[in-house]
């Protein structure tokens, strides 16, 4: 065990999966045994259709440091069923060593609903030589703001590392690239919250302290506030086309 949980930073070190500043909304929505679930959302000042042409052109926004060729130009997304979200190895021709171009395939598309929906299977990085199964689902929807994007990222099988460890280093690199994207669209932040204000005081009668009077809170919720989950995204799918 000590020695897996050793090879797995080696590995996350290696594709630079280390800890990185993600957006406050990212998180481990689930884990358990050999399986977790990673979801990060964004706010972009685009459009449905801006947001799909940024989406499928990976070169644009990924992170370099997360290729294997170490340059983020050598990705290509091909957006319909069976496309391949691949990497060029570029060939190596220099004194004393020479090697023809290679590739590697990331992910394989699954479905591609322009301006609404792209599912992805595979497993990055690490995951990459483990038998596990990985799918990444990036959901997207119109709101008041602009476009609303949900990210998630569903692994499950036989993986040779700590589970919460793994899940943690694959969440924060999940979240960064959401984060190129979204910062490359133009991110909309959220407005922070009013502070609770002051509760009202009213004196006691029979002495000279004072009462804090209290009145019970009621928090309400918009539909604009909720972030949606992809199972109702992908529900509204399914009411439009009924």
């Amino acid at each position: 065990m000590i020695r897996l949980t050793i090879r797995a930073a080696q590995l996350a070190s290696a594709l630079g999966l280390a800890a990185v500043a993600v957006p406050a909304l990212a998180e481990i929505e689930q884990i358990e045994e050999r399986r977790f679930l990673t979801r990060d959302e964004a706010v972009v000042s685009a459009s449905p259709k801006e947001v799909w042409l940024a989406l499928i052109s990976p070169a644009r926004w990924w992170n370099s440091a997360h290729t294997w060729s170490g340059d983020a130009t050598n990705l290509k997304l091909t957006p319909q069923a069976g496309g391949c979200f691949c990497e060029t190895i570029p060939e190596v021709d220099e004194p004393g060593r020479f090697t023809l171009e290679g590739s590697v395939e990331h992910m394989r598309v699954i479905q591609a609903y322009p301006e609404r929906a792209l599912v992805m299977r595979g497993a990055l990085g690490p995951l990459q030589p483990e038998p596990v199964a990985g799918v990444l689902t990036i959901a997207i929807s119109e709101v008041e703001e602009g476009t609303r994007i949900v990210w998630e990222y569903n692994v499950g099988g036989f993986m040779r590392f700590e589970t919460k460890a793994i899940a943690a280093a694959v969440d924060g690199v999940m979240s960064q690239q959401l984060a190129g994207l979204a910062d490359m669209l133009g991110r909309v932040e959220k407005p922070e919250a009013d502070p609770r204000p002051e509760p009202e005081r009213e004196p006691d009668d029979d002495s000279d302290e004072e009462v804090v009077i209290e009145g019970e809170e009621v928090i309400e919720e918009t539909p604009d506030e909720r972030a949606p989950s992809v199972e109702e995204a992908f529900g509204d799918l399914v009411e439009d086309e009924a």
